[in-house]
């Protein structure tokens, strides 16, 4: 499985490859899609202050992309 979702890009940007991967951040409890923060805070920042762990929402955010 090729990663074309890493941590350090904004939220804004990994909805901008696929608008599905929207649920994929509400499974997690992250309901920051509208927020004025996705375009300028990385996923690793979302992340952390979401207390979600970054590393299985990479994975999660990932394999979904692999699927398609």
């Amino acid at each position: 499985m090729e990663n074309i979702i890493n941590k350090d890009m904004t939220i804004k940007e990994i909805i901008d490859i696929d608008s599905e991967l929207a649920d994929i951040f509400f499974t997690f409890g992250m309901f920051c899609i509208g927020c004025e923060m996705s375009s300028g805070e990385t996923l690793a920042e979302a992340c952390e202050g979401h207390g979600v762990d970054v590393e299985e929402m990479l994975k999660a955010l990932n394999l979904a992309l692999s699927e398609k």
